[in-house]
């Protein structure tokens, strides 16, 4: 038998960076995103032999390993070991033989929260072959755990319970680990809409979010008041794009988002750069309304607001540019697993 599972990627919307320590420890973070239908996938294998094989597809990487209760964590797939040790530590008590196969539909560093989904979509497949009796917060709670503790990778909380839940959510961060995952019950047309004149670009770079998200971090601990004033108007701009969506005002949504990404800037060095200045001037030129980087910033996937039939003059002038338009579709669906 092989168990299989998917978890989404998702777009941020608004109040991205709130949802990181210690600001949301200390101001509490809410932050607005949706799923689409790019997802990170992955397959286990039970093997009977003492050995665990480890293949990441889309990274062309492959590592074999005596099966053991403890897995190097050495920067070598680094996420699916992570992964592992936690199930050995938390629920099996004893090493298991496997092969585990990955793959994402979207790159490192590529803003739509990769590293997370692919996480979620790893224990999403231990909890389908072990039938362990984890809930969705559950998941996405140890997700977050393997990442942030038991990795030291910096970064928020919202990519975890996005791939977990799926769908249209407003997310509430406080101290202590605790999250409030809000599906909003949008209209569908409003939903059709919002698809229809969002534009994702991916600008064919990458970057370490890590680093920005350290910086980040180290300006609220270090009281930098720019720093915490700009994360208090993305926390604030996260209302404003529930109610917007909510009530259908589909076309504030640019404006919204032109707002979010002004105060974004403001957060920590690196978020933007020359590049991604032109290619946003350049969208807004040709008709969008307003747009952000998506994730922690300096590259990846930027996403743009084009109302009405703008959005191919767009379309058109951020072709010119040297990167690509991505087709997608919202997904209401979270993480989802089967066995074969």
């Amino acid at each position: 038998m092989i168990f299989r599972s998917k978890a989404p990627l998702r777009l941020g919307l608004a109040g991205g960076g709130t949802d990181v320590s210690p600001y949301s420890d200390l101001y509490g973070g809410a932050v607005l995103n949706i799923t689409i239908s790019m997802y990170a996938y992955a397959t286990i294998k039970p093997l009977s032999g003492q050995k665990i094989r480890i293949r990441a597809v889309d990274r062309n990487q492959e590592l074999t390993l005596d099966a053991q209760k403890k897995l190097p964590i050495d920067g070598r797939l680094d996420l699916a070991k992570g992964v592992y040790n936690r199930i050995v530590r938390d629920f099996t008590k004893k090493p298991l033989s496997f092969e585990l196969t990955t793959h994402v539909d979207a790159p490192p560093g590529s803003g739509l929260g990769s590293s997370s989904t692919l996480v979620v979509a790893i224990l999403g497949a231990f909890v389908e072959w072990l039938k362990l009796p984890l809930g969705e917060y559950d998941i996405a709670h140890l997700a977050y755990q393997i990442e942030r503790e038991d990795l030291s990778m910096h970064g928020g909380k919202q990519d975890q319970y996005a791939a977990t839940f799926g769908g249209v959510n407003y997310m509430e961060f406080y101290a202590n680990d605790k999250v409030i995952v809000n599906p909003l019950r949008v209209k569908e047309k409003w939903i059709h809409e919002l698809e229809n004149n969002l534009i994702l670009f991916f600008t064919e770079t990458s970057r370490v979010s890590s680093e920005i998200i350290r910086r980040q971090s180290d300006n609220v601990r270090n009281k930098n008041s720019r720093s915490i004033d700009a994360m208090h108007s993305l926390k604030e701009q996260s209302v404003m794009m529930k109610e917007a969506l909510l009530q259908g005002k589909v076309d504030d949504i640019g404006r919204i988002l032109h707002y979010g990404w002004e105060h974004k800037k403001a957060m920590a060095e690196g978020i933007s750069n020359p590049q991604i200045e032109r290619i946003y001037e350049t969208a807004i030129k040709a008709g969008a309304t307003g747009g952000k980087i998506s994730g922690a910033g300096g590259g990846g996937f930027m996403l743009f607001y084009a109302p009405y039939t703008k959005k191919f003059k767009v379309i058109e002038a951020l072709n010119k540019l040297g990167g690509r338009v991505v087709r997608y579709n919202f997904t209401p669906h979270g993480l989802t697993t089967w066995t074969i």
